[in-house]
């Protein structure tokens, strides 16, 4: 078992900040979009039966539910300590919470109640729900509120599908989707009919709340959420696919497996069929202080992700030939996604091609001290940018005053 002394060595050792090992996830129902930098021959470095690798975890204290064959680990990230040997991050929240995410977020949190990601597909995925505390905490789950930023440095090539069907059309009934469940197994159900797509655009991002019906498409996502993976599927078939009606069940009690009324019951009906559901749901970049301030300092920074108390981010741009010092009222882990530079003592480089299992420079994880006390980062670069993506956990002070009301 791990140490708390080994935690505080690692932690010490690193001023205070923890390198972190990649952690790829394959899922085996969608095709790899081959945007994430790893390399093409490690694309089913997990075995053809396992699917594609088409997702990198980051900061990761939760496993994947990826069925009998995942491994052990598999969606849980590695700290890469300066002295000693590799532990998981969700063994160092453990054992050492409070010095990597403060004491009063331990007392109220427990723990890294986040979840974020990469994903990226060729196509899109089905169109599915993740269920409301109310419904997930039936099957001894929680709810799974989500966002969605799409960098622009991940999305040279858009692929086959740039836009997301989320939500229902205003005047569509409940009648209506009970009618596609009845018709799951003649092959298309027909529930897109319903609904509305929106064309993706980078450098913005979406509020994804429980109980909204959404179908995301093939532009690589970063993915804060709350850490949970319950789900149900409402699409029988996707590009040709034909899904199993076990996908829409997975997180439901036995005895509703079968019961249509109780499976609609699962959508926030008013979420869904909003008539101003962009104009509610969509995100745009939100000056995290004064611009001038940030220019004179050296950088700029925006919040990509805000509205709601589970999570937020923010996307970091420190400029060419500069340095800066840049405090955050918590902790955070963060992917480097263009530039070069130091973090710290640590250097830092967006890479171009990972190899499986290889270590890289573009993953973090700052602690709460680190975080306040504020992390010096160097650009060297003559002419490049260097961009950092942040994500932050439930009840981040700085992201309060952003918080919608509901």
């Amino acid at each position: 078992m791990l140490n708390p002394s080994e935690v505080r060595d690692a932690i010490d050792a690193g001023g205070r900040i923890l390198k972190l090992e990649p952690c790829w996830v394959p899922r085996s129902f969608m095709i790899p979009g081959r945007r994430l930098r790893l390399h093409p021959d490690d694309l089913y470095a997990f075995g053809g039966h396992r699917g594609g690798i088409n997702e990198r975890w980051f900061s990761s204290t939760t496993k994947a539910a990826n069925g009998p064959l995942a491994g052990a680990d598999e969606g849980l990230s590695y700290v890469h300590p300066a002295r000693g040997k590799r532990f998981l991050l969700k063994d160092a929240v453990e054992v050492a919470g409070d010095l990597l995410l403060g004491p009063d977020v331990m007392r109220r949190e427990k723990g890294w109640n986040l979840l974020c990601k990469f994903f990226d597909n060729m196509g899109p995925i089905p169109q599915h729900l993740h269920q409301t505390d109310e419904f997930a905490k039936l099957v001894g789950r929680k709810g799974k509120p989500e966002a969605y930023y799409f960098p622009p440095q991940y999305n040279q090539a858009f692929n086959n599908f740039p836009h997301t069907y989320m939500g229902l059309e205003p005047g569509t009934t409940k009648e209506q989707v009970r009618r596609c469940l009845e018709n799951w197994k003649r092959g298309d159900n027909k529930i897109l009919l319903h609904s509305r797509a929106y064309q993706l655009e980078p450098g913005t991002g979406w509020q994804i709340d429980p109980g909204i019906l959404h179908a995301p498409g093939s532009l690589v996502t970063y993915e804060p959420q709350v850490n949970s993976d319950v789900f149900a599927i409402f699409q029988s078939e996707v590009e040709g696919r034909i899904l199993d009606w076990s996908v829409l069940t997975n997180d439901v009690l036995p005895e509703f497996h079968n019961d249509l009324d109780y499976l609609v019951s699962m959508l926030d009906w008013q979420g869904n069929v909003n008539p101003e559901f962009a104009a509610s749901n969509k995100t745009f970049p939100r000056p995290a202080r004064s611009v001038q301030e940030m220019e004179s300092a050296g950088y700029s920074e925006n919040w990509i992700t805000y509205g709601t108390g589970y999570y937020s981010a923010k996307e970091l741009t420190v400029l060419p030939k500069r340095i800066a010092v840049i405090k955050d009222a918590a902790a955070y882990g963060m992917i480097v996604v263009q530039g070069r530079g130091t973090l710290g003592d640590y250097g830092i480089s967006a890479p171009t091609m990972i190899r499986f299992g290889q270590l890289t420079e573009d993953e973090f994880f700052v602690t709460a001290d680190a975080a306040k006390e504020g992390v010096r980062i160097q650009n060297p670069s003559e002419s490049d940018p260097l961009v950092i993506l942040k994500h932050f956990g439930p009840g981040n002070p700085e992201a309060e005053p952003l918080r919608q009301k509901k």
